[in-house]
Protein backbone atom coordinates (compact mmCIF):
# COMPACT_ATOMS: atom_id res chain seq x y z
CA UNK A 1 0.00 0.00 0.00
CA UNK A 2 1.40 3.40 -1.03
CA UNK A 3 1.54 6.29 1.41
CA UNK A 4 1.53 9.99 0.53
CA UNK A 5 2.45 12.56 3.16
CA UNK A 6 1.55 16.19 2.34
CA UNK A 7 0.16 19.14 4.28
CA UNK A 8 -2.17 20.49 1.57
CA UNK A 9 -3.85 19.03 -1.48
CA UNK A 10 -5.14 21.56 -4.02
CA UNK A 11 -6.63 21.15 -7.53
CA UNK A 12 -4.19 21.69 -10.44
CA UNK A 13 -6.75 23.95 -12.06
CA UNK A 14 -10.19 25.23 -11.26
CA UNK A 15 -11.73 25.03 -7.79
CA UNK A 16 -12.93 21.41 -7.58
CA UNK A 17 -10.87 18.68 -5.93
CA UNK A 18 -12.05 15.09 -6.46
CA UNK A 19 -11.02 12.30 -4.06
CA UNK A 20 -11.59 8.75 -5.32
CA UNK A 21 -13.40 7.50 -8.36
CA UNK A 22 -17.06 6.78 -8.98
CA UNK A 23 -18.30 4.10 -6.56
CA UNK A 24 -15.27 4.36 -4.30
CA UNK A 25 -15.45 4.96 -0.53
CA UNK A 26 -13.30 7.64 1.04
CA UNK A 27 -12.60 6.66 4.65
CA UNK A 28 -10.92 8.51 7.52
CA UNK A 29 -8.37 6.59 9.51
CA UNK A 30 -9.27 5.11 12.90
CA UNK A 31 -9.44 7.88 15.50
CA UNK A 32 -9.21 10.65 12.89
CA UNK A 33 -11.84 13.42 12.78
CA UNK A 34 -13.00 15.73 10.01
CA UNK A 35 -13.60 19.46 10.02
CA UNK A 36 -14.96 21.85 7.44
CA UNK A 37 -17.08 19.32 5.55
CA UNK A 38 -20.28 20.19 7.37
CA UNK A 39 -23.01 17.66 8.33
CA UNK A 40 -25.35 15.70 6.13
CA UNK A 41 -28.49 16.29 8.23
CA UNK A 42 -28.00 13.37 10.60
CA UNK A 43 -26.83 13.12 14.18
CA UNK A 44 -24.77 10.66 16.18
CA UNK A 45 -27.13 9.15 18.77
CA UNK A 46 -25.59 9.03 22.25
CA UNK A 47 -26.92 5.60 23.27
CA UNK A 48 -24.43 5.27 26.10
CA UNK A 49 -25.62 8.42 27.86
CA UNK A 50 -29.39 8.44 28.48
CA UNK A 51 -30.33 11.89 29.78
CA UNK A 52 -32.18 11.92 33.11
CA UNK A 53 -31.38 15.48 34.27
CA UNK A 54 -30.92 18.91 32.69
CA UNK A 55 -28.25 18.86 29.97
CA UNK A 56 -26.72 21.00 27.20
CA UNK A 57 -26.94 19.73 23.63
CA UNK A 58 -23.87 19.53 21.38
CA UNK A 59 -23.89 20.06 17.62
CA UNK A 60 -24.23 16.77 15.75
CA UNK A 61 -25.52 14.70 18.66
CA UNK A 62 -28.87 13.03 19.35
CA UNK A 63 -30.15 12.24 22.86
CA UNK A 64 -32.60 9.79 24.38
CA UNK A 65 -34.28 11.62 27.26
CA UNK A 66 -35.82 9.71 30.19
CA UNK A 67 -38.43 11.81 32.04
CA UNK A 68 -39.91 9.05 34.21
CA UNK A 69 -38.69 10.84 37.36
CA UNK A 70 -39.67 14.40 36.43
CA UNK A 71 -39.43 17.19 33.88
CA UNK A 72 -36.08 17.82 32.15
CA UNK A 73 -34.61 20.84 30.35
CA UNK A 74 -32.36 20.67 27.28
CA UNK A 75 -30.22 23.83 26.95
CA UNK A 76 -29.03 24.64 23.43
CA UNK A 77 -25.51 25.74 22.48
CA UNK A 78 -24.88 28.98 20.62
CA UNK A 79 -26.32 28.50 17.15
CA UNK A 80 -24.14 28.38 14.03
CA UNK A 81 -25.55 27.85 10.55
CA UNK A 82 -25.95 24.12 9.90
CA UNK A 83 -25.71 23.04 13.55
CA UNK A 84 -28.01 20.13 14.28
CA UNK A 85 -29.22 18.11 17.30
CA UNK A 86 -32.07 15.71 18.03
CA UNK A 87 -34.01 14.35 21.01
CA UNK A 88 -36.31 11.36 21.55
CA UNK A 89 -38.65 10.23 24.34
CA UNK A 90 -36.77 7.29 25.88
CA UNK A 91 -39.61 5.87 28.07
CA UNK A 92 -42.62 7.48 26.32
CA UNK A 93 -43.31 9.70 29.31
CA UNK A 94 -43.17 13.19 27.76
CA UNK A 95 -46.96 13.40 28.22
CA UNK A 96 -46.52 12.97 31.98
CA UNK A 97 -43.23 14.82 32.52
CA UNK A 98 -42.33 17.17 29.67
CA UNK A 99 -39.02 17.98 28.00
CA UNK A 100 -38.37 21.73 27.73
CA UNK A 101 -35.93 22.95 25.05
CA UNK A 102 -34.37 26.32 25.90
CA UNK A 103 -32.46 28.41 23.31
CA UNK A 104 -29.13 30.07 23.99
CA UNK A 105 -29.62 33.69 25.07
CA UNK A 106 -31.97 35.59 22.74
CA UNK A 107 -31.91 33.00 19.96
CA UNK A 108 -35.19 31.75 18.52
CA UNK A 109 -36.81 28.40 17.94
CA UNK A 110 -39.01 28.28 14.87
CA UNK A 111 -38.81 32.05 14.51
CA UNK A 112 -40.15 32.68 18.04
CA UNK A 113 -38.25 33.67 21.18
CA UNK A 114 -38.45 31.52 24.28
CA UNK A 115 -38.52 27.83 25.13
CA UNK A 116 -40.63 25.08 23.58
CA UNK A 117 -42.12 22.03 25.29
CA UNK A 118 -42.32 18.46 24.02
CA UNK A 119 -45.36 16.91 25.71
CA UNK A 120 -46.49 13.95 23.59
CA UNK A 121 -45.66 10.39 24.60
CA UNK A 122 -43.07 8.88 22.24
CA UNK A 123 -42.25 12.23 20.60
CA UNK A 124 -38.93 12.74 18.77
CA UNK A 125 -37.58 15.72 16.81
CA UNK A 126 -34.47 17.09 15.06
CA UNK A 127 -33.54 20.79 14.98
CA UNK A 128 -31.18 22.67 12.62
CA UNK A 129 -29.90 26.20 13.22
CA UNK A 130 -30.56 28.30 10.10
CA UNK A 131 -30.00 31.99 10.87
CA UNK A 132 -30.71 34.74 13.39
CA UNK A 133 -34.17 35.36 11.92
CA UNK A 134 -35.61 31.86 12.42
CA UNK A 135 -33.03 30.33 14.72
CA UNK A 136 -33.47 26.59 15.31
CA UNK A 137 -36.02 24.97 12.95
CA UNK A 138 -37.60 21.58 13.49
CA UNK A 139 -36.84 19.57 10.34
CA UNK A 140 -38.55 16.30 11.27
CA UNK A 141 -40.79 15.21 14.11
CA UNK A 142 -42.85 12.19 15.09
CA UNK A 143 -45.45 11.79 17.80
CA UNK A 144 -46.02 8.12 17.11
CA UNK A 145 -42.90 6.19 17.97
CA UNK A 146 -43.31 2.62 16.74
CA UNK A 147 -43.55 0.20 19.64
CA UNK A 148 -45.46 -2.90 20.63
CA UNK A 149 -48.73 -2.03 22.42
CA UNK A 150 -48.70 -2.23 26.21
CA UNK A 151 -51.89 -2.43 28.27
CA UNK A 152 -53.01 -2.02 31.88
CA UNK A 153 -52.13 -4.86 34.24
CA UNK A 154 -53.93 -4.86 37.59
CA UNK A 155 -55.10 -7.06 40.46
CA UNK A 156 -57.76 -6.86 43.18
CA UNK A 157 -57.82 -7.75 46.86
CA UNK A 158 -60.49 -7.89 49.55
CA UNK A 159 -63.19 -10.37 50.56
CA UNK A 160 -65.36 -11.60 47.67
CA UNK A 161 -64.01 -9.00 45.24
CA UNK A 162 -63.47 -10.32 41.70
CA UNK A 163 -61.58 -9.57 38.47
CA UNK A 164 -63.08 -11.11 35.32
CA UNK A 165 -63.10 -10.69 31.54
CA UNK A 166 -66.10 -8.65 30.40
CA UNK A 167 -68.77 -10.88 28.77
CA UNK A 168 -69.01 -8.63 25.72
CA UNK A 169 -65.34 -7.87 25.09
CA UNK A 170 -62.44 -10.34 25.18
CA UNK A 171 -59.93 -7.50 25.67
CA UNK A 172 -61.65 -5.83 28.63
CA UNK A 173 -61.64 -6.73 32.34
CA UNK A 174 -64.10 -5.80 35.07
CA UNK A 175 -62.97 -5.40 38.70
CA UNK A 176 -65.97 -5.75 41.03
CA UNK A 177 -65.67 -4.60 44.64
CA UNK A 178 -68.52 -5.70 46.92
CA UNK A 179 -66.41 -4.97 49.99
CA UNK A 180 -63.43 -2.71 50.77
CA UNK A 181 -60.20 -3.72 49.06
CA UNK A 182 -57.38 -2.52 46.79
CA UNK A 183 -57.14 -2.12 43.01
CA UNK A 184 -53.40 -2.42 42.31
CA UNK A 185 -52.06 -1.25 38.95
CA UNK A 186 -48.70 -2.82 38.11
CA UNK A 187 -48.43 -1.61 34.50
CA UNK A 188 -50.07 1.17 32.49
CA UNK A 189 -50.79 1.34 28.78
CA UNK A 190 -48.41 3.09 26.40
CA UNK A 191 -51.44 4.67 24.73
CA UNK A 192 -52.44 7.39 27.24
CA UNK A 193 -56.19 7.31 26.48
CA UNK A 194 -56.35 3.66 27.54
CA UNK A 195 -55.30 4.63 31.06
CA UNK A 196 -58.61 6.47 31.53
CA UNK A 197 -60.69 3.70 33.08
CA UNK A 198 -64.44 3.25 33.26
CA UNK A 199 -66.06 3.03 36.68
CA UNK A 200 -69.26 2.90 38.72
CA UNK A 201 -69.09 4.13 42.33
CA UNK A 202 -72.24 3.63 44.43
CA UNK A 203 -72.52 4.59 48.10
CA UNK A 204 -74.58 2.88 50.79
CA UNK A 205 -78.28 3.78 51.06
CA UNK A 206 -79.60 5.52 54.16
CA UNK A 207 -81.62 3.88 56.93
CA UNK A 208 -85.42 4.15 56.92
CA UNK A 209 -87.12 6.52 59.39
CA UNK A 210 -88.65 5.33 62.68
CA UNK A 211 -92.41 5.07 63.40
CA UNK A 212 -94.35 6.29 60.36
CA UNK A 213 -90.95 7.14 58.93
CA UNK A 214 -89.90 8.54 55.61
CA UNK A 215 -88.08 6.33 53.14
CA UNK A 216 -84.31 6.82 53.09
CA UNK A 217 -82.30 8.28 50.23
CA UNK A 218 -80.29 6.04 47.94
CA UNK A 219 -76.52 6.05 48.01
CA UNK A 220 -74.88 8.53 45.66
CA UNK A 221 -74.31 7.15 42.15
CA UNK A 222 -71.40 8.13 39.86
CA UNK A 223 -70.34 6.53 36.58
CA UNK A 224 -67.92 7.10 33.70
CA UNK A 225 -67.78 5.11 30.46
CA UNK A 226 -64.32 5.53 28.94
CA UNK A 227 -64.25 5.27 25.11
CA UNK A 228 -61.57 2.56 25.35
CA UNK A 229 -63.40 0.03 27.57
CA UNK A 230 -65.73 -1.64 25.10
CA UNK A 231 -69.38 -1.31 24.16
CA UNK A 232 -72.12 -1.39 26.80
CA UNK A 233 -75.11 0.69 27.84
CA UNK A 234 -74.26 3.08 30.65
CA UNK A 235 -76.73 4.86 32.92
CA UNK A 236 -78.15 8.33 32.17
CA UNK A 237 -75.75 9.67 34.82
CA UNK A 238 -72.62 8.71 32.82
CA UNK A 239 -70.19 11.62 33.21
CA UNK A 240 -67.16 11.13 30.91
CA UNK A 241 -67.92 14.48 29.25
CA UNK A 242 -66.91 16.30 32.45
CA UNK A 243 -63.08 16.04 32.60
CA UNK A 244 -62.93 16.15 36.40
CA UNK A 245 -64.90 12.90 36.51
CA UNK A 246 -62.22 10.94 34.62
CA UNK A 247 -59.73 8.74 36.44
CA UNK A 248 -56.35 8.18 34.74
CA UNK A 249 -54.57 5.36 36.54
CA UNK A 250 -50.85 5.17 37.29
CA UNK A 251 -48.66 2.36 38.60
CA UNK A 252 -49.78 2.31 42.24
CA UNK A 253 -52.34 0.74 44.59
CA UNK A 254 -55.80 2.35 44.80
CA UNK A 255 -57.68 1.78 48.07
CA UNK A 256 -61.35 1.07 47.36
CA UNK A 257 -64.00 2.05 49.91
CA UNK A 258 -67.39 0.34 49.67
CA UNK A 259 -69.86 2.10 51.96
CA UNK A 260 -72.25 0.14 54.15
CA UNK A 261 -75.96 0.86 54.25
CA UNK A 262 -77.34 2.97 57.10
CA UNK A 263 -79.02 0.93 59.82
CA UNK A 264 -82.79 1.26 60.03
CA UNK A 265 -83.95 3.38 62.96
CA UNK A 266 -85.12 1.16 65.85
CA UNK A 267 -85.55 3.88 68.44
CA UNK A 268 -85.14 7.62 68.80
CA UNK A 269 -83.08 9.72 68.45
CA UNK A 270 -81.10 7.16 66.39
CA UNK A 271 -81.26 7.81 62.63
CA UNK A 272 -78.56 6.55 60.24
CA UNK A 273 -77.17 7.85 56.97
CA UNK A 274 -75.53 5.49 54.48
CA UNK A 275 -71.75 5.46 54.16
CA UNK A 276 -69.61 6.88 51.37
CA UNK A 277 -67.92 4.80 48.65
CA UNK A 278 -64.78 5.96 46.83
CA UNK A 279 -62.20 5.22 44.14
CA UNK A 280 -59.25 7.59 43.70
CA UNK A 281 -60.67 11.15 43.43
CA UNK A 282 -64.27 9.96 43.03
CA UNK A 283 -66.50 9.86 46.12
CA UNK A 284 -70.19 9.00 46.18
CA UNK A 285 -72.00 10.21 49.30
CA UNK A 286 -74.14 7.93 51.47
CA UNK A 287 -77.92 8.31 51.29
CA UNK A 288 -79.71 10.49 53.84
CA UNK A 289 -81.92 8.87 56.51
CA UNK A 290 -85.70 9.11 56.40
CA UNK A 291 -87.51 11.49 58.73
CA UNK A 292 -89.78 10.48 61.63
CA UNK A 293 -92.62 12.02 63.63
CA UNK A 294 -90.39 13.54 66.32
CA UNK A 295 -90.10 17.32 66.03
CA UNK A 296 -86.30 17.41 65.89
CA UNK A 297 -86.08 14.77 63.14
CA UNK A 298 -89.16 15.25 60.99
CA UNK A 299 -87.31 16.22 57.82
CA UNK A 300 -85.39 13.78 55.68
CA UNK A 301 -81.62 14.11 55.82
CA UNK A 302 -79.54 15.35 52.86
CA UNK A 303 -77.11 13.01 51.14
CA UNK A 304 -76.17 11.45 47.81
CA UNK A 305 -79.92 11.09 47.54
CA UNK A 306 -81.98 12.46 50.43
CA UNK A 307 -84.46 10.95 52.85
CA UNK A 308 -88.19 11.61 52.67
CA UNK A 309 -90.08 13.63 55.30
CA UNK A 310 -91.56 11.79 58.28
CA UNK A 311 -95.28 11.14 58.67
CA UNK A 312 -98.01 11.29 61.32
CA UNK A 313 -97.53 14.81 62.64
CA UNK A 314 -99.88 17.75 62.17
CA UNK A 315 -97.47 19.81 60.11
CA UNK A 316 -95.69 19.45 56.75
CA UNK A 317 -92.35 17.62 56.92
CA UNK A 318 -89.94 18.31 54.08
CA UNK A 319 -87.65 15.87 52.36
CA UNK A 320 -83.93 16.49 52.37
CA UNK A 321 -81.76 17.83 49.55
CA UNK A 322 -80.16 15.26 47.28
CA UNK A 323 -76.89 15.64 45.35
CA UNK A 324 -75.21 16.82 48.54
CA UNK A 325 -72.39 17.71 48.07
CA UNK A 326 -73.12 18.59 44.43
CA UNK A 327 -71.59 16.67 41.52
CA UNK A 328 -72.05 16.97 37.75
CA UNK A 329 -73.99 14.92 36.66
CA UNK A 330 -75.94 14.85 39.96
CA UNK A 331 -75.24 11.81 42.10
CA UNK A 332 -78.83 11.70 43.41
CA UNK A 333 -82.14 13.46 43.99
CA UNK A 334 -84.29 15.05 46.72
CA UNK A 335 -86.48 13.19 49.18
CA UNK A 336 -90.24 13.63 48.96
CA UNK A 337 -92.27 15.91 51.25
CA UNK A 338 -94.97 14.90 53.70
CA UNK A 339 -97.67 17.49 53.07
CA UNK A 340 -99.72 16.96 56.21
CA UNK A 341 -102.31 19.64 56.86
CA UNK A 342 -103.10 20.73 60.42
CA UNK A 343 -105.46 18.27 62.07
CA UNK A 344 -104.57 15.43 59.68
CA UNK A 345 -102.13 12.57 59.59
CA UNK A 346 -100.15 11.14 56.73
CA UNK A 347 -97.61 8.58 55.60
CA UNK A 348 -93.90 9.17 55.44
CA UNK A 349 -92.64 10.41 52.06
CA UNK A 350 -90.40 8.45 49.69
CA UNK A 351 -86.62 8.78 49.67
CA UNK A 352 -84.80 10.19 46.67
CA UNK A 353 -83.23 7.86 44.11
CA UNK A 354 -80.45 8.32 41.57
CA UNK A 355 -83.03 8.51 38.79
CA UNK A 356 -85.62 10.79 40.39
CA UNK A 357 -86.98 12.44 43.53
CA UNK A 358 -88.98 10.56 46.16
CA UNK A 359 -92.78 10.76 46.05
CA UNK A 360 -94.60 13.28 48.20
CA UNK A 361 -97.05 11.93 50.74
CA UNK A 362 -100.42 13.73 50.37
CA UNK A 363 -102.49 14.72 53.44
CA UNK A 364 -104.60 11.88 54.83
CA UNK A 365 -107.79 12.07 56.93
CA UNK A 366 -107.99 8.35 57.52
CA UNK A 367 -105.30 5.68 57.67
CA UNK A 368 -103.95 4.44 54.35
CA UNK A 369 -102.29 1.17 53.51
CA UNK A 370 -99.98 2.29 50.72
CA UNK A 371 -96.57 3.80 51.29
CA UNK A 372 -95.11 6.66 49.24
CA UNK A 373 -92.71 5.25 46.62
CA UNK A 374 -89.07 6.20 46.63
CA UNK A 375 -87.37 7.69 43.60
CA UNK A 376 -86.24 5.26 40.90
CA UNK A 377 -82.72 3.95 40.52
CA UNK A 378 -80.69 3.89 37.30
CA UNK A 379 -79.53 0.96 35.17
CA UNK A 380 -76.08 0.25 33.73
CA UNK A 381 -74.56 -2.76 31.96
CA UNK A 382 -71.00 -2.00 33.05
CA UNK A 383 -70.61 -5.61 34.29
CA UNK A 384 -72.11 -7.07 31.11
CA UNK A 385 -75.84 -7.17 31.89
CA UNK A 386 -78.24 -4.41 33.05
CA UNK A 387 -78.43 -3.88 36.80
CA UNK A 388 -80.51 -1.15 38.47
CA UNK A 389 -79.02 0.47 41.58
CA UNK A 390 -79.60 3.40 43.96
CA UNK A 391 -83.39 3.44 44.27
CA UNK A 392 -84.98 5.47 47.07
CA UNK A 393 -86.72 3.80 50.02
CA UNK A 394 -90.52 3.69 50.30
CA UNK A 395 -92.15 5.86 52.97
CA UNK A 396 -94.33 4.16 55.56
CA UNK A 397 -98.12 4.14 55.73
CA UNK A 398 -99.74 5.94 58.62
CA UNK A 399 -102.11 3.38 60.08
CA UNK A 400 -100.79 -0.09 59.47
CA UNK A 401 -97.51 -1.87 60.03
CA UNK A 402 -95.32 -1.68 56.95
CA UNK A 403 -93.83 -5.08 56.06
CA UNK A 404 -90.48 -3.64 55.15
CA UNK A 405 -87.35 -5.69 54.61
CA UNK A 406 -83.68 -4.69 54.52
CA UNK A 407 -82.47 -3.67 51.09
CA UNK A 408 -80.18 -6.07 49.16
CA UNK A 409 -76.45 -5.88 49.70
CA UNK A 410 -74.52 -3.85 47.09
CA UNK A 411 -77.70 -2.24 45.75
CA UNK A 412 -77.21 1.27 47.16
CA UNK A 413 -80.98 1.39 47.78
CA UNK A 414 -82.46 3.53 50.54
CA UNK A 415 -84.11 1.79 53.51
CA UNK A 416 -87.89 1.55 53.85
CA UNK A 417 -89.56 3.71 56.50
CA UNK A 418 -90.96 2.08 59.63
CA UNK A 419 -94.70 1.69 60.18
CA UNK A 420 -96.81 2.30 63.27
CA UNK A 421 -96.05 1.29 66.86
CA UNK A 422 -95.58 -1.29 68.32
CA UNK A 423 -92.12 -2.61 67.56
CA UNK A 424 -90.78 -4.10 65.41
CA UNK A 425 -93.29 -2.89 62.82
CA UNK A 426 -92.33 0.72 63.52
CA UNK A 427 -88.60 0.15 62.86
CA UNK A 428 -87.03 1.57 59.73
CA UNK A 429 -85.20 -0.85 57.48
CA UNK A 430 -81.48 -0.94 56.67
CA UNK A 431 -80.25 0.55 53.40
CA UNK A 432 -78.34 -1.50 50.86
CA UNK A 433 -74.54 -1.34 50.88
CA UNK A 434 -72.69 0.21 47.97
CA UNK A 435 -70.51 -1.21 45.21
CA UNK A 436 -67.50 -0.12 43.11
CA UNK A 437 -66.85 -1.36 39.56
CA UNK A 438 -63.71 -0.57 37.50
CA UNK A 439 -63.51 -1.47 33.80
CA UNK A 440 -60.35 -1.30 31.65
CA UNK A 441 -58.67 -2.66 28.51
CA UNK A 442 -56.08 -5.33 29.29
CA UNK A 443 -55.08 -6.65 25.84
Amino acid sequence: MSKIEVNTVEPQCGTTLTLGGSGDTVQLGSGASQTGFGRTGTVDWQTGSIKTTTFTAVNGEGYFVNTTAGVITCNLPAGTAGAIFAVSDYARTFSTYNLTITPNGSEKIGGQPGSVTMSTAGQAASFVYVDASQGWINVDETSNALTSPVYICASVSGACNTLTVAPCCANVKVAKFVSPGTFTVTQIANTPDQNVVGYQVVAGGGGGGFDVGGGAGAGGYREVKSPTVGSYTASPLEGYGVPTNRVTVAVQPYPIVVGGGGGGATSLPVQNDGNDSSFDTITSTGGGFGGTYVTAQRTGNPGGSAGGGGGWTNAPNAGGNGNTPPTNPPQGQDGGDNNNAPGTTGAGAGGGGAGGAGSNSPPQISPVTNGSPGGPGVSSSITGSPVTLSAGGTGSNDGHPWPGTPQPDNSGNGGIGGGVTPAPANCGQTGGSGIVIIRYKFQ
